[in-house]
């Protein structure tokens, strides 16, 4: 296999985020990735062997910068969990706006999963690495791991689900009052952590 030029898999990772944002997702290729980061479509292809896998990176590249940013923040003994929490809820937030394409993304790999059993298995590892990530969170503003009776690890699987929900429902319908919504679910979530 030819050597790639001196591009970084990070570097082609933000080139296929701007052309996600300038042509889309469903027109975005190897092929166009590489002529935003001005190099070869081999180089591309070095590094990613097909757009499902380059997608699948872009995915998991968000999250995982998502949930380092809050981990930071969970760990900074100076910060309250009100200041986590709003974090929380505004990095979820920015994730379903009408322009972010973060979910749409995240629901097309998962329906390519129903049929590839290698990219259904990259996003469970994506899923149980932010599961994790959040039930370690809970636990350090609890001190405990389990909140009214419930445990953490729980608790952190029916979050992330909620907001993956509230990403579909954002999709599909754009007539929902979302700053409504994440306002009464930082009530909500205040009240369930006030109370443990």
């Amino acid at each position: 296999m030819a050597k790639p030029n001196v591009v970084t898999k990070e570097e082609l990772i933000e080139a296929a985020k701007r052309c996600i944002v300038e042509k889309g997702i469903q027109n975005v290729t190897l092929k166009s990735v590489a002529e935003v980061a001005g190099i070869s479509q081999g180089t591309v292809y070095y590094h990613f062997r097909s757009k499902d896998q380059l997608m699948m990176e872009i995915v998991k590249d968000i999250s995982t910068t998502s949930w380092n940013k809050l981990d930071s923040l969970a760990k900074q003994k100076e910060k309250s969990k009100e200041d986590w929490m709003e974090n929380a809820l505004d990095s979820a937030q920015d994730r379903i706006t009408k322009d972010s394409y973060y979910h749409k993304l995240f629901l097309s790999l998962a329906v390519t999963g129903f049929n590839n059993e290698l990219m259904r298995e990259e996003l469970g590892n994506l899923l149980s690495y932010e599961n994790h990530v959040l039930k370690q969170q809970i636990n350090t503003f609890i001190g405990d791991s389990t909140l009214h009776g419930v445990s953490t690890e729980v608790w952190s699987v029916l979050l992330n689900a909620l907001f993956d929900g509230l990403a579909i429902q954002a999709l599909m319908r754009e007539d929902t009052d979302f700053d409504g919504v994440f306002r009464d679910l930082q009530f909500l979530i205040k009240n369930l952590l006030d109370k443990s």
